[in-house]
């Protein structure tokens, strides 16, 4: 008898030292019946998932315990495992090979955690899954390939999760919704098929039209655990059953606009309106030249189920805000734009002259480049902080030049894309004031543009013309074509005051002048433009 007690012993002590068959976790406990063997953890703070469960468990059941993840092959050594419960903890996140080596499971739940999205390829590793329960997660979104690799569900509850908008295809592509009734039975699976799609916020727009034909269709063995769903959006249909509403199709934008050219006056407060179709409701954006500079607000207002307006408020309206606007407006079926053009309606010039006063403005090509000049000016003006400009300029044959309004405190502009051997007449006045006598340069376009580079630095050509200095770098030669003669005295005194005194600051740089011109044929050409006014002037006052 001594002999039996001592083998007892021993077997008992063997049986649970050896791991994977008696050895249960720390915290939780363990029980086998009809079903196999079962661990069981409740409220037991392991966060992870241990990687020494014994390898014979049937069930395992994981709650209140503030599991975070479900990582890869979280547990693949447990092969003979057909139930495992992980409801009341946190996870998260669960890997797309979380349920490795899991081929005879056939029940998952996870009711209570924190998903946001489920890895539904994860199931092809568990083909004999029937159960899934998710209810009470935060989902959100249902691919239309969610349940493709589910083709023995019999129990899916989403039920109580944050699906908004579901499409019909994740049915469609379901496996067990494609097998008719009849097969089911041959196959020996249960008829129904039990889903929990109730108290999600669904939103009942176009984008939900084939779901809502879809739930109201169902029959067994499709059953809902609640057929009785209800939308939580829009403001039209909140609160009302599926079968209460109708749903039309999907809509791309179509925008346009009631007026599509406005001119605003200088320093207004102005409102451009979008008008748009859609289904749903489209995303506004607004596209305009100074957007990163000088931002506006845009706002939005829903008028009824499928026409919406987006309104962009521009206070104190610039010059340099006038240009095209373009509303943009997209949803998921496309998109559409309209473009409004914003013009400025200047008022007159603050001034203290009459319209019809010559102002004395003394005008100067300051800079050239290759293919444009830069002009400055000087204006006797009593307020040139209110004084605006006009710049007129065009080829000197064409009776319409191009005009620049140039607002107060500038005194310069550039003028770009000039052609060789052209002639320019380019005009600086007081705001909406026509050109006079004095207030304009006439020039000619070098032809040669690398004998233009090559003489940059050296060449510059000083002509005086009657209340201007105008400098001119190599390839651009100015000639005077239209001064009063009474003026000519005065311009002859100011062009020596001017250049003693660039004389005086220059010293040596004298190749910088008229003196030191090289090229005959510039020289000529300038001379012959002067010999031509003198010539005209006699005539005319004989």
């Amino acid at each position: 008898m001594d002999a039996f007690y001592v083998a007892l012993r021993i077997v008992l002590v063997f049986y649970l030292i050896t791991p994977g068959s008696s050895t249960c976790l720390t915290g939780c406990s363990c029980t086998d019946d009809n079903l196999g063997r079962s661990l069981l953890c409740m409220e037991t703070s392991m966060r992870n998932i241990p990687e020494d469960i014994p390898h014979d468990f049937t069930k395992i059941r994981i709650e209140n315990c503030h599991l975070t993840e479900l990582p890869r092959g979280s547990f693949s050594k447990v092969s003979a495992l057909e139930f495992l419960w992980l409801n009341f903890n946190d996870i998260t996140l669960m890997n797309i090979q979380s349920l490795d080596g899991l081929a005879n499971l056939t029940e998952l739940r996870l009711q209570g955690n924190k998903l946001t999205s489920v890895t539904w390829t994860a199931f092809q590793d568990t083909p004999k899954l029937k159960i899934l329960d998710l209810k009470h997660n935060r989902l959100d979104v249902l691919p239309e390939h969610a349940l493709r690799h589910l083709p023995s569900l019999t129990y899916l509850d989403l039920s109580f999760n944050q699906l908004s908008v579901i499409s019909k295809d994740v049915f469609i592509n379901w496996p067990l919704y494609q097998t008719a009734e009849k097969a089911w039975g041959k196959e020996g699976l249960v008829s129904n098929v039990v889903m929990g799609l109730h108290d999600n916020p669904w939103l009942c727009d176009c984008r939900l039209k084939g779901f809502v034909e879809f739930i109201r269709e169902v029959s067994p063995p499709i059953i809902l655990m609640n057929s009785y769903l209800t939308c939580s959006g829009p403001a039209s249909k909140a609160d009302k059953f599926f079968h209460e509403i109708q749903l039309k199709t999907c809509m791309k934008p179509v925008a346009s606009a009631q007026e599509t050219n406005i001119t605003l006056p200088l320093g207004a407060n102005a409102t451009l309106t979008c008008l748009v179709k859609a289904r749903p409701g489209p995303t506004f954006q607004w596209m305009y030249p100074l957007k990163i500079i000088r931002g506006f607000v845009a706002t939005e207002t829903h008028i009824d189920e499928e026409t919406f307006t987006s309104q962009l408020a521009i206070p104190s309206f610039h010059l340099a805000d006038r240009g095209l606007y373009t509303c943009m407006a997209n949803n998921f079926v496309g998109n559409s734009s309209v473009i409004i053009t914003v013009n400025i309606n200047l008022p007159p010039p603050v001034s203290m002259f009459s319209a019809d006063e010559n102002v004395h403005i003394d005008i100067r090509i300051s800079k050239q480049t290759v293919y444009g000049i830069t002009l400055e000016w000087y204006a006797v003006t009593g307020n040139p902080a209110e004084t605006w400009f006009t710049i007129h300029f065009g080829k000197y044959d064409s009776p319409k030049k191009e005009m620049t309004y140039i607002g107060p405190g500038i005194n310069s502009y550039t003028v770009s894309d000039l052609l060789p051997v052209t002639k320019y007449e380019v005009c600086v006045t007081l705001k909406n004031h026509p050109p006079t006598e004095g207030q304009c340069i006439v020039f000619v376009t070098g032809s040669d543009i690398s004998e233009l580079e090559q003489r940059a630095r050296l060449i510059h050509i000083i002509v005086i013309v009657c209340a201007m200095v105008l400098a001119v770098p190599a390839g651009m030669y100015a000639c005077t074509t239209e001064a009063r003669f009474s003026c000519v005295d005065h311009c002859v005194n100011l062009w020596r005051k001017r250049r003693l005194h660039s004389k005086n600051l220059q010293g040596t740089e004298r190749q910088g002048t008229f003196d030191s011109l090289q090229a005959a044929s510039d020289e000529n050409l300038c001379r012959d433009s002067e010999d031509k006014f003198f010539k005209d002037h006699y005539q005319n006052s004989g």
